[in-house]
């Protein structure tokens, strides 16, 4: 089983520095994260039902929940960690971490 961690960002004051601050900062900290498979990024989004669309949409994968939780424990993860709180500060966000199976 895959397990993810998926990351909303809401729309930003200022979205030309929050989107400095992540592809300059935030990213390059995250794909440093042990044992991660993939990241995405996804823009332009809609929504679908109730709410607003996301400014930015970012899934990151692994090859189990062990190693998602040992990634973010590492050094390497709490640097991200540490950013992450940056990030809030420029835009608000949600984030969750799921197993994938099928369905």
């Amino acid at each position: 089983m895959t397990a993810r961690f998926l990351v909303l960002y809401e729309t930003p004051p200022d979205p030309t520095a929050f989107d400095r601050h992540y592809r300059e900062i935030h990213l390059p900290l995250a794909r440093k994260l042990p044992g991660l498979r993939r990241y995405t990024v996804g823009r332009e989004t809609t929504a679908v039902r109730g709410g607003d669309a996301c400014h930015l949409v970012a899934e990151l994968e692994w090859d189990t929940m062990a190693e998602l939780r040992a990634a973010f424990a590492s050094p390497e993860g709490r640097a991200c960690a540490e950013d992450s709180a940056r990030l809030q500060e420029l835009a608000p966000v949600r984030s969750m971490v799921f197993t994938v199976g099928e369905a």
